[in-house]
C-alpha cells in the first residue's frame, strides 16, 4: 500500500472544479441551482476558508441574535442553524440552497466560497457579509486533520504531500491565498465586516463586540461576558450542538481527529519542520506581495 494513502481512501468522493476551483463533487453537480440561489437584502452571509474557524463566528453570532439566550441556541445544531449555501450531499434529501429557500427572514447563511464563485444574488441584494480569516499555518494543520477525519473529502496522503497540496491550492475550495485576498478587497466596495481568528482568540469581548456593531445589536455587559464564555474553545467543545458529537461515522470519524480539535493559535508548529518552515514563509511572501494583509503566525 503506498505510503500514507488511508486503506478507505479508495471509497473516499474526489473533487471536481467549478470555474476552475476545486470543490466537492456534489456541490458541482448543484453549482447551476447554487448559481441562481436568491439572496435577500436582510440576510447575513457568514463567510470563511475552510477550518477558518466557522464554527465559531456561527456561534458567536447566533448567540448574539438570540440576546445570550443558551435555550434558543440549543434549538439545533448549528450547521442546521445556518443553511450551507454550497452543501450538497447525494443521500441528503435537502441541499442547502433548498434550506436556505425554507427559512424565514431575516437568514443567516455560511459559504466557504471564494468572491468569484458566490452566487451574483449576494452582491446585487447588498446584503452584509461577515469574513473571518486564519493564519495560513494553522488553518493548513486543522485541514490535514479534518480530511483524515472527513469521509466525504479525499484523505489528505502523509503530512509532507499535504503540505504541497495546500500550498498548491489543490484542496476543496481552492488557493487560501486567493481566498483571504479577494475577500480583503471586497470589503472596499460591499458591507463585509473581514475578522481575523487570532484577534478573536486574543480579545473576545473587543471582536464580539465589533460583531455586534456590525448586526445592529445592543446588549448590556453581563450578556457579553455570557457570549464570550459560552463560545470559548473549551465550552463549545463540550457542546453536542456544535462539536459535531452526533455526525455518523460515515461522514466523520471523530476517532481519528476530533471535529474540534485543539483551537489555538501556533500549533503549526507542533507539525513544521524547520526546511519545511523556511519553504512555506518564502512561498507565502511571493503569493502575498500584492496586498496589505497581515497575519498573527503566533503569539
Amino acid at each position: 500500500m503506498e505510503q500514507g494513502k488511508d486503506p478507505m481512501s479508495d471509497t473516499r468522493p474526489g473533487l471536481g472544479k467549478a470555474e476552475g476551483i476545486p470543490l466537492p463533487k456534489s456541490t458541482c453537480n448543484e453549482w447551476d441551482r447554487i448559481q441562481c440561489f436568491q439572496a435577500k437584502s436582510d440576510d447575513l452571509l457568514l463567510c470563511t476558508y475552510p477550518k477558518s474557524g466557522t464554527t465559531w463566528i456561527q456561534e458567536i453570532v447566533d448567540m448574539i441574535q438570540q440576546e445570550g439566550d443558551l435555550e434558543k441556541c440549543q434549538r439545533a445544531s448549528v450547521h442546521h442553524r445556518h443553511p450551507f449555501i454550497e452543501w450538497a450531499r447525494p443521500f441528503q434529501t435537502l441541499a442547502g440552497v433548498d434550506q436556505a429557500d425554507m427559512m424565514p427572514s431575516p437568514r443567516t447563511l455560511k459559504t466557504h466560497l471564494p468572491v468569484q464563485l458566490l452566487p451574483k444574488s449576494f452582491w446585487t441584494a447588498n446584503c452584509k457579509f461577515i469574513y473571518m480569516a486564519r493564519n495560513p499555518k494553522d488553518c493548513l494543520v486543522s485541514y490535514f486533520h479534518f480530511q483524515r477525519m472527513n469521509k466525504t473529502l479525499p484523505h489528505p496522503g502523509t503530512w509532507e504531500e499535504y503540505l504541497e497540496i495546500f500550498m498548491a491550492g489543490k484542496v476543496a475550495w481552492g488557493s487560501w491565498y486567493n481566498h483571504v485576498k479577494d475577500w480583503w478587497k471586497a470589503k472596499d466596495t460591499y458591507r463585509v465586516l473581514y475578522l481575523f481568528y487570532e484577534d478573536i482568540k486574543k480579545d473576545p469581548k473587543h471582536e464580539i463586540q465589533k460583531i455586534m456593531q456590525f448586526i445592529g445589536k445592543q446588549l448590556d455587559m453581563a450578556t457579553l461576558d455570557k457570549i464570550v464564555h459560552h463560545t470559548s474553545f473549551e465550552v463549545m467543545k463540550q457542546n453536542p450542538m456544535v462539536n459535531r458529537a452526533n455526525a455518523p461515522l460515515s461522514v466523520m470519524d471523530q476517532s481519528i481527529s476530533p471535529f474540534m480539535r485543539k483551537g489555538m493559535v501556533g500549533d503549526w508548529k507542533n507539525h513544521f519542520t524547520v526546511a519545511q518552515n523556511e519553504w512555506f514563509d518564502e512561498d507565502y511572501r511571493k503569493k502575498m506581495s500584492d496586498t496589505d494583509l497581515m497575519f498573527t503566525m503566533e503569539f
